[in-house]
């Protein structure tokens, strides 16, 4: 997601720490040096999106012990190796990777490879490549895990002061204005925080329609996070649509966050009033689906109350 920056702390070891590795006891990995406790399969390894000490020693073990890397960009991925001495062969796989390449690397791992997947920065899978081959591992039967760390949108979301019990991360939005509102209409309703991901063009524009179709809420956009000129904003989006429109597109992918519906009010939701409202138009089962969206109450908690206040006004029927 993040370009990995060329900056690193000073101080760090340039050793790799002995991580332990999981294992089941099975199908140890073939490598030369490699920990015989390693079980060979499928290792989804986040890397750094940007400080490449956020390398966790687990991670750099596996990659050294690794069969094969299957990475997005070997030029990217080969500045991380070559930081930490690794000496893993690579292999491409990225978005547009043929189902041949995908079939070849399920191939090694059925032989009793070890493969370590990586992204350009962050963590696989997550608005990045690999959930094909990570499905297709698993539907073979092979042994598929994970060394968690680095990812954008979840620093970006304990770094935004929102509410962090309840976020939905909803990657890219289309770049289109029209299928971009479209998309921000659908989870508008959702009490949660929003999350997402944007290219330095387009986020002037984007930060200006969710203004528009979410309305004044809280928000914070994230940018260079690990790196030298780390930067947060954070104010209502009103505040940052103007911003944005007024500075030229800032360097790198930026992280767009979002507080929920009704941030600030704490008032309690006056349930009755809206479906009495909605039902002197809608249907029960209308104004149920409406209220239940707007509130973020479950429709049928909000089906059940319509129905009875219909009953009330004498428009108990779905049949308006």
């Amino acid at each position: 997601m993040d370009p990995i920056s060329d900056d690193i702390n000073d101080g760090i070891d340039d050793g790799i720490a002995n991580g332990t590795q999981p294992s089941d006891g099975t199908r140890p990995s073939k490598r030369a040096g490699a920990s015989p406790r390693m079980t060979a399969g499928l290792y989804i390894v986040a890397t750094p999106i940007g400080n490449l000490g956020d390398l966790s020693p687990r991670a750099a073990d596996i990659l050294q012990a690794a069969d094969v890397i299957a990475c997005e960009d070997t030029r990217v991925t080969g500045k991380l190796v070559r930081r930490y001495g690794i000496d893993t062969p690579m292999v491409p796989y990225h978005d547009h990777s043929t189902p041949a390449a995908r079939a070849g690397i399920i191939g090694r791992l059925e032989n009793g490879k070890t493969v370590a997947l990586v992204s350009d920065a962050g963590t696989p899978l997550i608005s990045d490549p690999g959930y094909r081959l990570v499905r297709d591992a698993v539907d073979a039967g092979i042994y598929v895990t994970a060394a968690p760390g680095p990812s954008s949108p979840m620093m970006a979301l304990v770094l935004s002061g929102l509410p962090t019990d309840r976020f939905l991360f909803a990657g890219y939005l289309p770049p289109k204005d029209k299928a971009r509102r479209d998309v921000l209409a659908e989870v508008a309703p959702v009490r949660a925080t929003l999350v997402f991901l944007e290219s330095p063009k387009r986020l002037a524009a984007s930060v200006a329609a969710m203004a528009d179709v979410l309305g004044d809420r809280a928000a914070a956009v994230a940018r260079e996070m690990t790196k030298l000129h780390e930067e947060v904003r954070r104010g209502s989006l009103c505040e940052l649509a103007e911003i944005y429109a007024n500075i030229p597109p800032p360097k790198g992918e930026a992280v767009v966050v979002i507080g929920p519906p009704d941030d600030t009010n704490d008032a309690p939701v006056d349930l009755d009033a809206m479906l009495s409202e909605a039902l002197d138009g809608m249907s029960v089962r209308d104004a149920a689906a409406t209220v239940a969206a707007a509130t973020g109450i479950p429709r049928k908690e909000v089906y059940t109350r319509a129905l009875a206040l219909g009953r009330l006004k004498g428009t108990g029927s779905d049949d308006q």
